[in-house]
């Protein structure tokens, strides 16, 4: 398996960073394990990492009267986690295991004292966040149509 400064700028999330700044990166991050059915993150808990799915599938939640309803679901290679960069850095989702799910993990006070320090790399993650959050937000707009939507004749 490829250590994490090599994995990283080969994917398409880091694509365009240069090899010294994905090395910053890198030194806020470990590899994880998740068992399928566990949480990766709960509603209301400190945001302090984000995801880089390696392998696996992590569903993300919303509690829901019954049984959680899934908004999204993110597969090898995707980033999940946008809530380490928005005060006050507290998750608004569940992320749980669909499946056994190997990811790299992101220490978030680390990357913003590395985003306060540069200030160019802040503005080049934010932007990236940024563009996930909005398909993120899409994506979970067509699914809750599609559960709550009105049908029209």
């Amino acid at each position: 398996m490829q250590t994490i400064a090599q994995y990283l700028p080969d994917h398409p999330f880091f694509r365009g960073l240069d090899t010294a700044t994905t090395d910053l990166l890198a030194g806020c991050a470990v590899n994880i394990h998740v068992r399928a059915g566990e949480l990766l993150f709960r509603t209301g808990e400190p945001a302090d990492h984000f995801y880089l799915l390696r392998h696996g599938r992590i569903a993300i939640e919303v509690r829901t009267p019954g049984r959680p309803a899934v908004l999204d679901t993110v597969e090898d290679g995707d980033v999940v986690g946008w809530s380490w960069v928005v005060p006050p850095y507290v998750w608004t989702f569940d992320g749980r295991a669909s499946t056994d799910t190997s990811a790299v993990a992101f220490d978030a006070a680390c990357l913003r004292a590395k985003c306060l320090a540069n200030p160019v790399l802040g503005y080049d993650l934010m932007m990236r966040f940024v563009q996930l959050m909005n398909r993120r937000l899409q994506s979970a707009r067509i699914r809750l149509l599609d559960m709550y939507g009105e049908t029209r004749e």
